[in-house]
């Protein structure tokens, strides 16, 4: 048969590319179940709340119509389905596709075995692509992966979470694409709950695998083939790289956890056929029961295989006590004997080229031992499965093993760490002498056959030696050696090497015969050459094959999940000794040579898939890599708590000027010698990481002082997340704040964290602040975010967002209240304490009073302290949460208003405020009688100010907040960055003038729409407080009848519980038990007009001028100060809008004569 895998042979080319799919659509398969939104698991009370009537399992299909009109029939359950919709559609997508292809794969491998057997390849039949070796092993590959795939879907995906995403994904995207994707119904057959769960409690359901397994039947005749083939041959020819017939179930490994997924597709042979099953244990599993199955998955053969009574038949012989003694005391013995040659190989210059060239089969046999014994421990004394842990012969057959192996991890670990290690040596030793095999040959072959010229040359008399005679049979003998010695071919080694043989045994004979020895110079000569023709075998000898035999033997790939449990020994022995650093890269090379078992096939097909694959595995195994040595900054940290403890307890600063009898005092050497001490610590530490050189783990590359830094970052983004979390909570019923005693104390924390990162950072050779501003930026921004997604319609999720990581994660910790992190509880507890119901704001001293008490509740130095604490980046990242809380009352208010002044149903607002507004005439009049008029108006709405006036308090005051924090952030900024500080200044007043000259003189430029300038230097310009957050338009709003009316009346409404206040000149709450604090109250009726048109405001201010002049108008008649007092108010209102708008006073004046501000301040101000 032609080549099965060239590229002119289909049927090869097919089941090629299906394998390599396999392989590709398993890592997808991996990867995706770490990306499970956790919804989709409603373990939480809070989820099964509010998502329960829109996650379905497969109950959906049964009575589709009522769930659907469920929520059709309630419209806050269509608001929620939507936005849970259009939150996770895409990683929806992203599931079923991979769910299709499993569906896909299954068919197409159906396909295949239907075309093949109809004749559709031309000469190839089942039969004889079993016969051929790429054939064979692609067939039982082809199967063996579905298997995996299935395995995979149902541990790594829970059944009822794979109904819930394929029954969300069937309604937000199948539903209109029904016609375009008829397959859906097929891969909900296919994938719908086996019943099976991977937790301690669950039990196995009943015929589980094999019924899932045989939802789409596959040709049984193929499978029963396929297992013929398995169990009667070595598919993979591995027995030639394990000799030895003791280690044959290792050489058979690959296929014999084939043969066991296989299996379940003819599960009659697991059932029934001892025959069969006896002489597959008897082969593949005589003396292990515990296999890795693919990529770190293992199995118990004996809680796998106990449903079925012949395969547990079959396998009791395996488990009999006296052959798990006799293993298990066989491979701990093995393991001891081993470590002594292991060590002696790996000792500094035993592994010299000469060395390695004569020893090579006892090298190999040792290396084979080793990971044959590796191989059998870890896997035997690896943990059990949460099934298997219910089994009490598995209990109690792990037992035996640890018990009889006198198991000790740490002694496996060091056995890993040397093979790993003298693997690794090996290895690029002979990758050296390969590059180098012809060059040093030929080397080799100048100088025997020049030496032999030589002498030659020495015998024909012309070139003197010491007491030589011409000897012309001698001369001519030398000369024909020399001449034999350079024909020597490289390209026919086999050929060379018998003959270089020959020329060493007739320089032997000629030494004899012709008694030279006697001639000293004539027997170094033929010393040398004889050794030069001996260093030409040895150069033969390096083969490739050693090459491909170490990497067959050296597999780790069952290994990958059990190596966590080795971790711990890994870092202690880090923490002991970090140069073990060294040795744990080879590891770690030991590891990565995993990634070929799934890479081969995908390589061959030059499958585009290649590298997603590859990005995977590599990805997982550099996390397992960082997480080994996270070890080094966690400790570098330990140290560094203990030098700041230090430094900040004990060591006293040394004063300018010092008193000569006073330095001993200052001097504190022991003090100083620990910190010494310490320091060196951590320097050793930097040293052991940086010591494991630039490795390609994959085809990921790791830098070691890449890999330090990504550590050190780590480690601070977890104390420095952890600091925030505990120093950010509050307790609302306190009677004080606690708010700023926890900002002190964070904020000293906060110091000591920057601190210890300027002291540390010379000695591990990183950029310090640039990592502490970086990482704390991100540590905020990315709290702010999570907290702003609870007003978002389209959530950020975590793998969205731009500030969180894989390599460097930023931990999410559990809510302790309504606010989701801290960013939330810090905003809402200085909301609380700021609330305008119980405090009053002092515009001119920027602080809040108690209502009651007048004590001062806040001042600036709160502002300070969170400058301290949490720094610019949250006062920011405050700020922009304060923006989302003022946009969601906004848009609140918006809605109410709406409702109340537009609704078509129910007009009654709407022809009310009609009525009023005629009954006032024009604005420019005076009205008649408007102690009567004005009073019976405001009558009629006083039901509906409550909830509108609570959203302008709550409004108001949140924009003081933010002037507060801008004040905060521009002070910072000009001092601690003042070139910043007038760069940014000059920017943003040259965009203004442009933009300013454009809409004069339309031809000059103006930034295009896709042009980011605006957008970015807003965003500098806000972190840099140069912002006015009373002229920041916040919703887009509709235009609305009567809403500058319906203002103007809860204004007036609201203004007579204020009085005129001479102390602070301003407006104050007129009674305790009535609390209104005018400055909110301005504000958040400022903040609520600039959302509107301008015009709005101008006829706001026109209501308010009438009022006045109306009220003004009457006071020669009225029998009151009332009157006057609303005037009063009214102009006060007047006169703190202007003040926090920035309005030109010329704007009020046209409604309200400029005299009259003037008479009333000093006729009523009493």
């Amino acid at each position: 048969m032609a080549d099965f895998l060239a590229e002119n042979n289909p049927c090869g080319q097919n089941v090629l590319r299906l394998v390599s799919r396999g392989n590709a659509i398993i890592a997808e398969l991996r990867r995706l179940a770490e990306f499970i939104p956790p919804v989709f698991k409603l373990e939480t009370q809070q989820d099964r709340i509010r998502y329960a009537d829109i996650i379905f399992d497969f109950a959906y299909f049964k009575s589709q119509e009522y769930y659907d009109n469920k929520i059709d029939s309630k419209p806050e359950l269509q608001d929620l389905d939507e936005e849970f919709r259009e939150n996770h559609i895409e990683i929806l997508t992203r599931f079923y596709q991979a769910f299709a292809s499993v569906h896909k794969y299954v068919v197409d491998l159906n396909r295949f075995l239907e075309d093949l057997d109809e004749g559709v390849y031309i000469q190839q039949t089942l039969e004889s692509v079993l016969l051929n070796d790429d054939g064979k092993q692609l067939m039982c590959e082809s199967i063996f992966l579905y298997g995996i795939m299935l395995i995979i879907i149902d541990s790594k995906i829970e059944g009822t979470v794979r109904e819930r995403i394929l029954v969300s994904y069937y309604r937000y995207s199948a539903q209109k694409a029904a016609a375009g994707d008829s397959n859906i119904d097929d891969v909900c057959k296919l994938l719908c709950g086996t019943g099976f769960q991977n937790t301690a409690t669950a039990k196995r359901p009943p015929n589980y695998p094999e019924s899932y397994f045989n939802r789409v039947p596959i040709n049984p005749e193929f499978v029963n083939m396929v297992i013929g083939r398995l169990r009667s041959d070595d598919i993979y020819n591995q027995i030639s790289a394990y000799p030895l017939p003791e280690h044959r179930s290792t050489a058979l490994a690959t296929q014999a956890c084939m043969l066991y997924v296989i299996l379940y597709f003819d599960p009659e042979i697991l059932h029934n056929q001892q025959a069969k099953m006896r002489e597959i244990v008897d082969k593949h599993f005589p003396d292990n029961w515990v296999i890795g199955v693919y990529m770190g998955m293992t199995v118990n053969l004996l809680d796998a295989w106990a449903p079925y009574k012949a395969a547990s038949t079959a396998l009791n012989n395996t488990l009999e006590v006296s052959n798990v003694r006799e293993q298990s005391v066989k491979y701990a013995t093995k393991m001891q004997r081993l470590m002594a040659p292991l060590e002696k190989y790996l000792k500094e210059g035993v592994l010299t080229e000469e060395f390695v060239l004569d020893n090579i089969p006892k090298m190999m046999n040792v290396l084979r031992d080793s990971n044959v014994a590796l191989r059998w421990l870890m896997l035997h004394s690896s943990g059990l499965s949460p099934s298997a842990e219910q089994n009490r012969r598995c209990k109690a057959l792990r037992e035996q093993v640890l018990t009889d192996a006198k198991y000790n991890p740490l002694a496996v670990f060091q056995l890993l760490l040397n093979v790993g290690q003298f693997e690794f040596t090996l290895k690029e030793m002979f990758k050296q002498m390969l590059v180098e095999k012809q060059q040093k040959w030929e080397e080799h072959k100048k100088e025997g056959s020049e030496r032999m010229a030589e002498l030659g040359e020495v015998f024909s008399g012309t070139k003197p030696l010491t007491r030589v005679e011409k000897n012309d049979n001698l001369q001519a003998w030398f000369t024909e050696m020399a001449k034999q010695i350079t024909s020597l071919n490289y390209e026919d080694s086999t050929t060379a090497g018998r003959k270089i043989v020959q020329l060493i045994q007739a320089l032997e004979e000629v030494q004899e015969f012709h008694q030279l020895e006697s001639n000293l110079q004539v027997k170094q000569f033929l010393a040398d050459t004889r050794k030069y023709l001996h260093q030409m075998i040895r150069t033969i000898n390096i083969k490739e094959e050693v090459l491909i035999t170490v990497q067959i033997v050296g597999d780790l790939s069952y290994a990958w999940d059990i190596m966590d449990s080795y971790t711990m020994y890994m870092q202690q022995g880090i923490k002991k000794d970090p140069s073990l650093v060294i040795k744990l890269r080879a590891t770690f090379l030991k590891m990565a040579s995993a990634l070929d078992l799934p890479l081969l096939r995908i390589n061959q097909a030059n499958s585009p898939d290649l590298l997603s694959v590859s990005q995977y595995y590599s990805g997982e195994l550099v996390a397992y890599v960082r997480k080994v040595l996270q070890i080094i900054p966690q400790t570098m940290f330990g140290l560094l708590a203990k030098i700041i403890n230090l430094q900040t307890t004990s060591i006293k600063e040394v004063p300018t000027r010092l008193e000569k009898d006073k330095m001993k005092e200052f001097a504190q050497l022991d003090e100083r010698y620990e910190v010494a001490k310490l320091t060196h610590a951590i320097s050793v530490f930097t040293e052991g990481i940086l010591m494991m050189k630039t490795t390609l783990v994959g085809i990921i590359k790791i830098d070691p002082k890449q890999l330090l830094e990504d550590g050190i970052r780590k480690e601070l983004v977890q104390q420095v997340a952890l600091a925030l979390h505990r120093g950010l909570m509050f307790n609302p019923k306190a009677k004080m704040s606690e708010l700023m005693p926890r900002l002190e104390s964070l904020g000293e924390t906060m110091d000591g964290f920057r601190r210890s990162f300027e002291y540390i950072q010379d000695y591990v050779n990183i950029y310090g602040l640039k990592i502490w501003q970086e990482e704390v930026s991100r540590i905020i921004n990315y709290n702010v975010e999570q907290e702003c997604n609870s007003f978002l319609r389209t959530k950020i999720l975590d793998w969205q967002s731009m500030y969180q990581s894989t390599a460097i994660p930023i931990p999410r910790f559990s809510p302790v209240d309504e606010s989701v992190n801290f960013i939330g509880r810090l905003a809402r507890e200085i909301i609380r304490i700021t609330d305008p119901r119980i405090t009053a704001y002092i515009d001119q001293m920027k602080a809040w009073y108690d209502v009651k008490t007048k004590a001062e509740q806040v001042n600036r130095t709160l502002f300070q302290k969170l400058q301290k604490s949490v720094g610019s980046f949250g006062l920011a990242g405050l700020d922009r949460l304060l923006c989302f809380m003022i946009v969601k009352e906004l848009q609140t208010f918006q809605g109410m208003c709406t409702r109340l002044l537009n609704n078509a149903k129910d007009r009654q607002y709407h022809d009310l405020l009609d009525s009023f507004s005629k009954s006032l005439g024009n604005v420019k009049a005076v009205v008649g009688q408007p102690g009567k008029l004005y009073p019976a108006m405001m009558s009629k709405m006083t039901r509906v100010w409550p909830s509108f006036l609570d959203i302008i308090l709550k409004v108001g005051q949140m924009q003081l907040l933010r002037r507060q924090i801008g004040h905060e952030l521009n002070t910072s900024c000009k001092f601690d960055s003042k070139t910043f500080s007038s760069a940014l200044q000059a920017m943003n007043d040259a965009l203004i003038a442009d933009i300013e000259r454009h809409y004069q003189d339309p031809t000059l430029p103006y930034p295009k729409e896709e042009n980011p300038l605006m957008f970015e230097l807003t965003s500098y310009l806000e972190s840099a407080g140069y912002h006015d957050p009373l002229k920041k338009i916040y919703v887009t709003t509709k235009r609305l009848p009567f809403f500058s009316f319906f203002n103007f009346l809860l204004v007036i409404s609201h203004l007579p519980k204020l009085t005129y206040s001479k102390t602070i000149s301003g407006l104050v709450s007129k009674k305790a038990a009535d609390p209104l604090d005018a400055p909110p109250f301005v504000t958040g009726c400022l903040t609520l007009l600039k959302q509107y048109h301008a015009e709005n405001t101008d006829i706001f201010l026109a209501f308010l001028g009438q009022y006045v002049r109306s009220l003004v108008d009457s006071l020669p008649g009225s029998k009151t100060q009332d009157g006057a007092q609303d005037v009063l108010n009214v102009m006060i209102f007047l006169e703190d809008f202007i003040y926090y708008s920035g309005l030109s006073r010329k704007v009020v004046e046209a409604h309200v004569p400029g005299y009259l501000f003037d008479e009333f301040r000093s006729q009523f101000a009493s």
